[in-house]
């Protein structure tokens, strides 16, 4: 009979469509007068305040489909840690005033309104929670466990579905199964939302006001071969998918690999938004630059210019992975020259961010651009990529970057080891044939050896990775072990400056290295490696006709 129930819930909330609804996230506009903020709880736990602030995350989704009305403030431990001064931003500079809200009873006196009603999720089957967002974006709810009821029903929402004890006993495999049997057709197939990143007892789902909004389905399905079932249905959701989707959110990391997993995701041809934590893309992505802005970056060398190098050790740093989650809010930002990963999908997902990097950077900030999305390009479909690279000239030339970043950690099979950054020299070709104005390209995440130089332009690939556990002396000793294995000058020290370092801890490195060497800026390293190339002309090695497992 609960069954029952539960289904006739379900067919007649499906027969209900949201009057002139439309979900504009993703389309900048004009910033609105006023706006509603709210503060999450700083637990995201299962039996501890992840409920609550589900059910805000699913408001925000609701109440933001058509227009940016809710902001959440996010805790100072937050993953996304430098986005948080952008909500002044749009006080001081778009001139938008907030209405404080205290708490979910609160949030839901104001919005409520935007939800038809609510979908119980199950405590005690963890993936219950992802279906009940995929359920509340096409059913209009919002999401609530069973001690939210009682609120639920005071503010005058309707049950619509009810998840408790539907899924006991079942694998994830069986229950996206039923989800998709039940919702998949009203789903987009413009965006997917992962729901990985945290595990067990606990859930960070900033990305749930997207999938919302979006309709999106929402997973986290391993791509780990050693899960067939998971992973054959993995595949097929992504087969159905629009080429050039969305894809926001993260991998399950008890399940399966980053590498695994974007490597699949490339090869259908699909962009990865990250991370999980992504805090209000909603309200983001639908205002756009204040009036008379312009992005702008530091250049110091244009695509034709020539720079003859001394003999003498260059080192260049770029901390990827850090426009939200890095070092740009510390003091000793500025004081020596860094480059920063800004991809162009900020103009479209989160310009307000773009926005408040550009007008705060300092002589010696250098922004990095690369293609949409997070992509291997080795695995990525050979008639998609012009299209990708033709995507990445117009977004890197709004945002006035030459600089071309290449990240790839396609999974070949054993024996290939962990951190294997390595293009083969069709893909290099590629960059090269499609990005004929970048000043150079830049490549890897760990150390890598791909290096090549055609027409001025340098291509580069880390020579280090400065990972933030490592202990300062041995670091000094790798990087001074470094230049003595590497004696012919000039030497391009390239380091990758994993993001959770702080630029105090690596002036400290830099400042007890031998030789002296010089910092410079990103732009000017490569056309000093352009000037006299000193490393050898190195791919990786792929068999003919190689295709990916």
């Amino acid at each position: 009979m609960k069954r029952f129930l539960f289904l006739l819930l379900l067919s007649l909330s499906l027969a209900w469509i949201a009057p002139g609804l439309r979900a504009t996230p993703g389309e900048p506009g004009p910033a609105p007068a006023t706006a509603f903020a709210i503060a999450v709880r700083d637990n995201w736990e299962i039996k501890g305040g992840l409920p609550e602030n589900a059910l805000v995350l699913s408001l925000q989704g609701l109440a933001n489909t058509d227009a940016p009305r809710l902001y959440i403030d996010y805790p100072v431990s937050w993953h996304f840690h430098d986005f948080s001064p952008v909500k002044r931003l749009y006080e001081e500079t778009h001139h938008v005033v907030f209405t404080q809200l205290d708490g979910p009873e609160a949030a839901l006196r104001a919005l409520g309104h935007f939800a038809r009603g609510y979908v119980v999720w199950d405590k005690q089957v963890r993936t219950s929670l992802n279906v009940a967002f995929t359920a509340a974006g096409i059913m209009r709810a919002v999401v609530v466990d069973d001690d939210l009821i009682p609120l639920a029903r005071k503010m005058g929402l309707k049950p619509l579905a009810d998840y408790r004890g539907l899924f006991e006993g079942q694998n994830d495999t069986q229950i996206y199964t039923w989800a998709y049997d039940h919702y998949w057709n009203q789903c987009s197939r413009d965006y997917l939302v992962w729901m990985g990143g945290a595990a067990g007892n606990v859930m960070e789902p900033g990305v749930a006001d997207l999938a919302i909004a979006f309709h999106a389905f929402v997973a986290d399905l391993s791509a780990d071969p050693r899960l067939p079932d998971e992973l054959a249905f993995h595949k097929r959701i992504l087969a159905q998918m629009k080429p050039g989707s969305f894809i926001f959110g993260w991998h399950p990391y008890l399940k399966d690999t980053e590498g695994q997993w974007i490597t699949l995701t490339s090869g259908y041809g699909l962009k990865v938004i990250g991370l999980n934590t992504f805090p209000n893309g909603t309200f983001l992505s639908q205002i756009g630059f204040s009036p008379g802005f312009h992005f702008h970056n530091n250049n110091h060398v244009t695509r034709n210019s020539t720079l003859v190098p001394e003999k003498k050790v260059y080192i260049a740093l770029e901390q990827s992975d850090a426009m939200g989650i890095g070092a740009w809010i510390e003091p000793e930002r500025g004081q020596i020259p860094y480059a920063w990963d800004v991809g162009i999908d900020g103009i479209r997902w989160y310009p307000g961010i773009i926005e408040m990097f550009s007008r705060d950077q300092k002589p010696n900030d250098y922004f990095v651009g690369g293609q949409s999305g997070y992509m291997y390009p080795v695995a990525v479909p050979a008639d998609r990529f012009p299209g990708l690279m033709d995507e990445m000239n117009r977004g890197m030339a709004l945002c006035d970057e030459h600089v071309v970043g290449v990240l790839d950690h396609t999974q070949r099979g054993a024996p290939v080891p962990v951190g294997y950054w390595d293009l083969p020299k069709r893909t290099v070709d590629e960059f090269y044939a499609y990005a004929p104005g970048a000043i150079g390209f830049v490549n890897g995440y760990a150390a890598a050896h791909t290096y090549d130089l055609r027409n001025g332009q340098a291509f580069l690939s880390y020579d280090y990775y400065l990972d933030q556990n490592r202990a300062v002396d041995d670091v000094v000793a790798d990087l001074n072990e470094l230049m003595r294995l590497n004696p012919k000058r000039p030497y391009y020290l390239f380091i990758h400056v994993r993001e959770s370092n702080s630029i105090k801890r690596v002036k400290s490195i830099i400042a007890r290295l031998d030789e002296s060497p010089e910092v410079v800026p990103l732009d000017t390293f490569l056309k000093l490696a352009a000037g006299n190339k000193t490393y050898a002309t190195f791919y990786r090695n792929e068999p003919p006709h190689s295709s990916l497992p």
